[in-house]
This record gives C-alpha cells, sequence and structure tokens, in this order.
C-alpha cells in the first residue's frame, strides 16, 4: 500500500469522523480548512486502517493539493459545492487517474494506469468532495464476504475477527470505521447492501442506468449498479444528489435529468404506502426482527408476497456465472493460476452452463420484473431484510437458516439478489433490534424512486431505529 506523509490534523476537533454534511457547511463557512479536514481523516487512515484493511491505495499529495484548490477557492470567493472538503474513497474497480483498475485481482495490477478518473469519482469532486484513496474488495466483485487473497481481508470495524462482507468491504468497512464519511462502491447481487447491513451503515443501490458506470471495471454488465455508502441517510442522499445526471459514456445510463432526493428527504412518511415482504423474505430469526423493528416504527402492519422470489435468485445466479465466465473467459484460458480459486472455479462452472438455460432465466427475468412492479400499483415501499445472519466470524463456512447449515459464501446475499436481479432502487439502513452487531433492512422502491426509499431511510434514522455510529477502535 502506497502511504505518502502528510501534515498534522488541528486536534480542537475531531474532523475525521465528522459527517459529510458538517464538514461542507464547516468548510464553506470558514469554521475549518479543507486541508485540516483532509489531514485529520489521512491521519485517522494512518492509524486505524491497518487493523481494518479498506485502503489498498492512499493518495495523500493528491487529497492535499485538492483540499488546497477548495481553500483557495474559499478565500477568493468561488461559490463551493455542496460537498466542499469532504473526503470520500472509491472501491478499487473504479478507474482512478495514475492508478491500474486492479478490481481486487492479482491480473489487473499490470494495467496501464487509467488516463482519467470514473465518472462517478469526477462528480463527486465537481461536488467538491477530495479523494483520498482506492479501497479493497472482492476479486472481480464475485464475492460476499470481504475476503480477498491478494490483498488481505477487510476486516469488520465492529468486531475485527468477523466479516466485513462483499464485494465492497473495503467501502463498508472504511464508512464504519470513521476513515471517510462517504465512500463509492458497486452492487451486482447484494455488494452495497450486504457490506451496509454487517459494517452498519447506509448504503444506496439506484434504480438499474441511474448512475453512470463509465470508468469502472465490470462484472455482470445486466446487473451491475454503482452506489455510495455513508454513515446517515442525510449524507447518502447529498452524495446521490452529486452523482446523479445522463452519461453518454455509458450505455445503459438514463437520460433523465436529476431528480434531488435532499429536498424532501424530512417530508416524512405519512403519505407513503409501506409493507413488508413474507413468504421467501420471512425466514425467522436476527433477520426478522431487524425487520419488525422497522415496520414497527413506520407503523407499517401490511405484508406483501414477491412472487417466485426463490426462482429469480437462481436465475439471477445463473446470469451471473454466464456474463461473468464470458468477461473473464481468455484471462482462465491463459492465467487461471493467478484467480483466486473460489472465484475461478465459480467462473469456470459459469463457462460451461448451458445455454438453453441462461435464455430460460433472461425469459423469467422479463416476467418476474413485470410481476413484481405491479405490487409497487399497491405500494411505495417494500421492507425485507439485507442479509440472512450478522456478519459471519473470519473463514466461518457455514451458518444456520430454517435449521440447516448453508454455505455462508454462496448464501449470504440470497434476499438482496432477487432485487437487484431486476433493477430496483434500494436503500440498505442499519437496524440494531438488540445490542448486537448490525443487521440491515432493505428499503425498496419502483423504479427512479430512490427519494421515497431514502425518505423512508431518513425517519428511521430520526426515530433511533436505524443507527450508524462509528466503530469503536482504537
Amino acid at each position: 500500500m502506497r502511504r505518502e506523509p502528510v501534515s498534522e490534523p488541528d486536534s480542537s476537533q475531531d474532523w475525521s469522523i465528522a459527517p459529510a454534511a458538517s464538514v461542507a457547511a464547516a468548510v464553506a463557512d470558514g469554521s475549518v480548512s479543507a486541508r485540516t479536514v483532509v489531514a485529520a481523516a489521512l491521519d485517522r487512515i494512518g492509524r486505524i486502517d491497518p487493523a481494518v484493511n479498506a485502503f489498498t491505495d492512499v493518495l495523500a499529495e493528491r487529497a492535499l493539493a485538492g483540499a488546497d484548490r477548495i481553500d483557495a477557492a474559499r478565500a477568493r470567493g468561488a461559490p463551493l459545492g455542496p460537498l466542499a472538503g469532504v473526503p470520500f474513497a472509491a472501491k478499487n474497480l473504479y478507474d482512478i487517474a495514475g492508478l491500474p483498475t486492479r478490481a481486487g485481482s492479482r491480473i489487473n495490477r499490470e494495467r496501464v494506469p487509467a488516463e482519467r478518473d470514473a465518472t462517478l469519482i469526477a462528480r463527486m469532486e465537481a461536488a467538491g468532495a477530495i479523494l483520498v484513496g482506492a479501497l479493497n474488495m472482492g476479486e472481480y466483485a464475485y464475492d460476499f464476504t470481504g475476503e480477498n487473497i491478494h490483498d488481505g481481508d477487510t476486516r469488520n470495524p465492529h468486531d475485527l475477527g468477523r466479516m466485513s462482507g462483499g464485494s465492497s468491504g473495503g467501502s463498508g468497512g472504511a464508512v464504519a470505521a470513521g476513515l471517510v464519511p462517504l465512500a463509492l462502491a458497486s452492487d451486482t447481487n447484494g455488494s452495497i447492501r450486504v457490506p451496509s447491513a454487517f459494517c452498519g451503515c447506509f448504503g444506496l443501490k439506484p434504480t438499474y442506468g441511474r448512475l453512470s458506470r463509465a470508468g469502472s471495471f465490470p462484472f455482470v454488465g445486466s446487473l451491475d449498479h454503482l452506489g455510495p455508502m455513508a454513515r446517515s441517510a442525510g449524507d447518502l442522499a447529498l452524495a446521490y444528489d452529486a452523482l446523479q445526471g445522463p452519461d453518454p459514456a455509458d450505455p445503459v445510463a438514463t437520460d433523465r435529468a436529476p431528480e434531488p432526493a435532499r429536498p424532501g428527504l424530512d417530508a416524512g412518511v405519512a403519505d407513503l404506502r409501506i409493507a413488508v415482504a413474507g413468504g421467501y423474505f420471512a425466514r425467522g430469526g436476527d433477520a426478522d426482527a431487524a425487520v419488525a423493528a422497522a415496520a414497527a416504527a413506520l407503523s407499517c402492519a401490511r405484508t406483501v408476497e414477491i412472487p417466485e422470489a426463490a426462482r429469480a435468485r437462481a436465475a439471477a445466479y445463473l446470469i451471473t456465472a454466464a456474463e461473468g465466465a464470458a468477461l473473464h473467459l481468455d484471462r482462465l484460458r491463459a492465467r487461471a493460476a493467478e484467480f483466486d480459486p473460489a472465484v475461478r472455479d465459480r467462473l469456470i462452472a459459469g463457462a460451461m452452463l448451458p445455454a438453453p438455460y441462461v435464455e430460460r432465466a433472461q425469459r423469467f427475468r422479463r416476467w418476474y420484473r413485470a410481476a413484481v412492479l405491479d405490487l409497487f400499483r399497491e405500494v411505495d415501499i417494500i421492507l425485507a431484510p439485507c442479509t440472512p445472519c450478522r456478519a459471519p466470524a473470519s473463514g466461518q463456512a457455514t451458518f444456520v437458516l430454517d435449521g440447516v447449515a448453508l454455505p455462508v459464501r454462496a448464501n449470504v446475499g440470497l434476499f438482496t439478489q432477487p432485487i437487484s436481479f431486476i433493477g430496483l432502487p434500494v436503500v440498505a439502513a442499519p437496524v440494531r433490534p438488540d445490542a448486537g452487531l448490525p443487521l440491515g433492512v432493505q428499503i425498496i422502491a419502483a423504479p427512479w424512486r430512490e427519494d421515497l426509499a431514502l425518505r423512508v431511510a431518513r425517519h428511521l434514522e430520526r426515530a433511533g431505529v436505524a443507527r450508524a455510529p462509528v466503530a469503536t477502535l482504537a
């Protein structure tokens, strides 16, 4: 990991763990300099990250130069963006100028360094945010655990002996540990929502096509989403609003104009029709307790059943395996020994899937999307668990659900896959129904209604049900 010396942070206030909105306001009114904030973040990363292992690259020189530009702009009276001076980091499948886009792999380290930043990084910086580094992830995003044999595992900041979740484990770990208030991540089958649940932070998987994927390393083109993670619903909305907008560089990006969520964030939920997902999603245990706590805070007594969710998960598995294998086939043929064996074996299995199986999965996908969208004629929001369990111990092979021992790696995403399969927007909110480790609740909305999901998350936060405190670390 590259680490560069930084100047000493101002010790009068701990800006390293301040919320993004507070940082931006203080930088804008001159209460603190952007350099002070960034130096504090870099100092905290240097002290805390060796235990968490969220970062693969720390870009101190670039970050401090960016902070100085923000401070100079304020000194001359230039307008500052809504994220002025806010440190953030990006999962290392995002292109970052001057770095090879490794996507959690060994092979990609040989890539020519990116010439320019990914679109979403550029948009964050256009809003005044300051990139401080790249974040650890599961190899080629094919992971739910936060494990990486090349860069080491990202550890859960709430319990360093537990998994951070994947594949955006570095993003979840960095936010939960207070290393940055905002992080950029990706979600194909649950890779934002699983780390949000395990690490206890807020995450947004937007509608498929809402946020540009240009300048990111793909996994499954028909399922890939990019989105932010944060420690509050307000900060999540602040980042989301900065990231919106059409982008011709991404062929599936919507041409819809930005639809800011932050102005209506505090509108409450009295006008929303909210239901809990039953059937496949109601399996008992801690996950149901988290959903029940959220439902009680929302005065929600209605249950709906998402039809054929189990079949949707199976179809998502087939499409993921087939498209992922097609993307990596040349690398598998030439350099199979350099893959994580667990990733390699799943990709090889995907390459051997009969084409008719994948075609049937795609046909089912169209039917399933229509069936689920019919539900949103009757409700505005559906609540479901993010994961079937709390964060497993590092190296744990199985967990128990419905009295059956299931493999961790294959089944942590069993509640997220049926939702990302059809590109619905979801906010993951951290809920602790007891004093234990975090759990996550999916707040699922109809396409393009991220604003409603964020409103619900904000309500849960204000009710004290959804909380994302900085993990207690030395």
